[in-house]
């Protein structure tokens, strides 16, 4: 029993609602335009999942073997920090975790793309390989791009870019440019819940060589960051409504944002060690956000 809960500990559940806002994001968008495919929507939503416990798989393992998990850290401690779970073990779920977002993902890019051209299929596939290489990549390897301080980057584009705009083709079959604006929300949101991470974690990532933003800017500069992304992520989206609008429901979504300015502002007073509450906190408003903006848009379409 403690080895299972150590296992699921690992897989952070917490941060799995912010993977499915994203691919939820482009679902409910495509549904939007009465271009809604089911298998396309189960398919993406499960190799999203796949692709955010990989990626917190070898966080795990990378953090550790360089150090960076330790007895200063601070928020949960690691099952691969405190021994319940061995570096071999640890690895052998990585693979694993990596295979079945692979064979998720190739099933859904058959599904999507069976009526297209292979070529797509192959840049689809090739996107995916990015995916499952830049989950691992993050903290594993001699220069993992965590440690340069590139990972709020790579957030906004597998989160946004990818998640969204990628979710929203496979059902689509196309993609107009003014979708950047809910993608540049999502994208937004997703690097925020990394800075709180990194908020948190800005005295012992410091200590072990790790160069995130926040260690970059400093503390205060974090926070002035993590302003600015929340207030865009939430300008984008209503522009976005704006454009759109169908119907008073099409703003239902706005019902999130005060939960969103709340944390805003709590985050601006508040100390690295009481950071870690926000980030289960906000992956949960921006799922409920995606839910409402997303059920507006099946029943007040926007053609």
């Amino acid at each position: 029993m403690a080895d299972i809960k150590a296992w699921i500990g690992s897989f952070r559940l917490r941060t799995l609602p912010l993977a499915l806002a994203c691919t939820g994001m482009g679902s409910f968008l495509a549904a939007g335009f009465r271009l809604f495919n089911l298998k396309v929507f189960i398919l993406t939503s499960a190799t999203a999942i796949f692709l955010q416990v990989l990626s917190n798989l070898a966080n795990d393992y990378g953090d550790t073997v360089h150090g960076t998990d330790n007895a200063e850290r601070i928020g949960p401690q690691r099952a691969l920090q405190s021994g319940v779970i061995s570096l071999k073990a640890m690895r052998n779920a990585i693979i694993i975790c990596a295979l079945l977002a692979l064979v998720s993902g190739c099933w859904l890019l058959y599904e999507a793309t069976k009526e297209m051209s292979s070529s797509v299929f192959v840049i689809f596939l090739l996107i995916g390989l990015a995916c499952i290489a830049a989950a691992i990549r993050y903290t594993v390897g001699k220069k993992p791009y965590g440690y340069a301080g590139l990972g709020d980057l790579a957030v906004f584009i597998f989160f946004g870019l990818v998640g969204v705009d990628g979710t929203f083709y496979l059902h689509v079959h196309g993609l107009p440019m003014n979708l950047l604006l809910p993608t540049i929300s999502l994208g937004l949101l997703s690097a925020g819940v990394l800075n709180i991470n990194n908020m948190r974690d800005i005295d012992n990532d410091a200590a072990s060589g790790k160069r995130t933003l926040v260690v970059r800017m400093g503390l205060d500069g974090a926070k002035k960051y993590h302003r600015f992304l929340i207030l865009t992520a939430i300008i984008s989206l209503l522009l976005f409504t704006y454009l759109h609008y169908s119907s008073p429901w099409n703003w239902s979504f706005v019902a999130a944002f005060p939960s969103l300015i709340i944390q805003v502002e709590k985050i601006a007073r508040e100390e690295s060690a009481g950071m870690d509450k926000y980030l289960k906190q906000l992956s949960l408003t921006t799922l409920l956000m995606v839910l409402l903006f997303g059920i507006a848009a099946v029943y007040y379409p926007y053609v």
